[in-house]
């Protein structure tokens, strides 16, 4: 699954997937550094989609307020 087509709801779904795997111990060791670096991808694709929400919200409120 590439990032760019992945949603918001999807990458927040798959992080607690993985999440409760590690909490559970049902990764094997050999898989953890993996996953843990798709954590930090899922996040960092989530950070920017709310970053790039809250930008166009703004910008509809300032052009409403005009």
């Amino acid at each position: 699954m590439t990032n760019k087509k992945i949603t918001y709801s999807k990458a927040i779904a798959e992080i607690e997937e993985i999440t409760e795997k590690i909490e559970n111990n049902e990764l094997d060791v050999d898989l953890l550094a993996q996953n843990v670096k798709r954590i930090a991808e899922l996040i960092k694709l989530c950070k920017a989609k709310l970053k790039s929400t809250e930008e166009e919200v703004e910008k509809i409120l300032k052009d409403f307020d005009e």
